[in-house]
């Protein structure tokens, strides 16, 4: 299948920085916490990364300026347009609607909207006014005035008839009362500043990039095939899955100035809920990959009563030397031209957490916590101890179980 001219685009820009750069896959691979052969994919076009922040950061480490990062954002974001409506599918056409002609001599008349909300101390616009005639008694005739009538009888009908007009239009329209909310105001001189740093995040995240397990309350039959990596977000989406084990978040910290440094003193882990794990079904994204490198991260066990973020060295096995890829060690600095990706593997056997994090940073004299959120929800990840496990035969187009695939655990 031929590629989107927005990906090959794309795909070429990083290629051009890959070579400027000189260093191999493996190498850049490390540095950027992503394995060899997915560096290789994004340059070749068979993947777009789901976020810009991991190829943003490779146009820094290959020397790139900022109009080069412009660009490279822009293509970026068009090879994602087309990803996601290559991922998504086709919407069901609606039958239009035709208007009616402007010529009508008749409209109809506008749908009423929602109206503000009714006053307890004021009457009900919908009781019938003991004033107002019973709208369903027959209609009496009218009577015809006779000639030579008294003029002050006229006068009385008349006020009466404005009465009753003036009646109406009030309880048909009842006023704001002094008990509907007032938009809040910010106090004067209370402005808060804005943080010195970007942050941005990756949920989605599978080891190496290949392996993933997700929970999914549906049939194998109903539960489509595994997706690419890239994909992974829009596919658990549509299936309300959940973190299945482990949960990987990736977050990626930029100072906003090239010279003055944001700190960043610690990461916390704080568990909102906990529950039994989900009795659902889990679902295996491949039959087992392994990588040449394990990334430094905060390892966090969430099943433990008060968990900690517990920074753990990586493992380099691409030479021919396995080589320490030392921890994080807090406090640790960013600035604009230097920022720092922050990997947590959150795991869990006996529970269904949902958890968040907060980060701790000061810079020029200001300190605070920033709440690390997926999308203003918390995280959530479910242990899959006892619950059926299912892989994806290619050859057969089906979901299988381990027993069936040869696998087991």
């Amino acid at each position: 299948m031929p590629k989107d001219a927005a990906v090959e685009e794309f795909a070429g820009l990083v290629r051009a920085l890959k070579a400027r750069d000189g260093r191999s896959y493996e190498a850049l691979g490390r540095r950027l916490s992503v394995s060899a052969s997915t560096l290789h994919r994004y340059c070749s076009g068979a993947t777009v990364p789901e976020e810009f922040a991991v190829v943003d950061r490779l146009a820094l480490l290959c020397g790139a300026d900022e109009e080069e990062r412009r660009a490279l954002e822009a293509a970026w974001t068009e090879a994602d347009r087309a990803r996601r409506r290559a991922a998504s599918p086709a919407p069901t056409p609606v039958p239009a609607v035709s208007a009616a002609p402007e010529s009508n001599p008749e409209p109809s008349a506008p749908e009423p909207g929602p109206g503000p909300a009714p006053d307890p101390t004021a009457p009900d616009p919908t009781a019938p006014d003991p004033t107002a005639p019973d709208p369903t008694a027959p209609e009496a005739p009218r009577a015809r005035p006779r000639r030579g009538a008294p003029a002050p009888l006229l006068v009385v009908a008349a006020v009466a008839l404005v009465v009753l007009a003036l009646a109406a239009a009030l309880l048909g329209h009842p006023t704001r009362t002094a008990s509907a909310p007032a938009p809040a105001s910010t106090a004067p001189g209370r402005t808060a500043a804005p943080l010195p740093f970007t942050w941005s995040i990756g949920s989605q995240l599978w080891e190496g990039g290949c392996g993933h397990t997700y929970l999914v309350d549906r049939a194998p039959r109903a539960v489509a095939p595994p997706p690419v990596a890239a994909d992974s977000g829009a596919w658990a989406g549509t299936h309300g899955a959940v973190h299945g084990g482990e949960a990987l978040v990736r977050i990626t910290v930029q100072g906003r100035s090239p010279s003055d440094a944001v700190v960043l003193h610690a990461l916390h882990v704080r568990v909102v809920d906990r529950a039994a794990p989900l009795p659902w079904n889990a679902y295996r994204m491949d039959h087992g990959c392994g990588g040449a490198i394990t990334p430094r991260h905060f390892a966090v066990d969430l099943d433990r009563p008060r968990p900690l973020a517990r920074p753990v060295d990586g493992l380099d096995a691409s030479g021919a030397e396995v080589r320490k890829i030392p921890a994080v060690s807090f406090p640790y600095k960013v600035t604009s031209s230097d920022p720092e990706e922050l990997l947590v593997s959150a795991r869990t056997a006996g529970c269904d957490c949902r958890w968040y994090l907060e980060l701790e940073w000061s810079a020029g004299g200001r300190t605070g916590t920033v709440r690390i959120t997926d999308g203003g929800k918390p995280f959530r990840t479910s242990g899959t101890r006892g619950r059926p496990a299912y892989v994806h035969d290619s050859a057969e187009g089906r979901w299988i179980t381990d027993s069936d695939s040869g696998q087991t655990g």
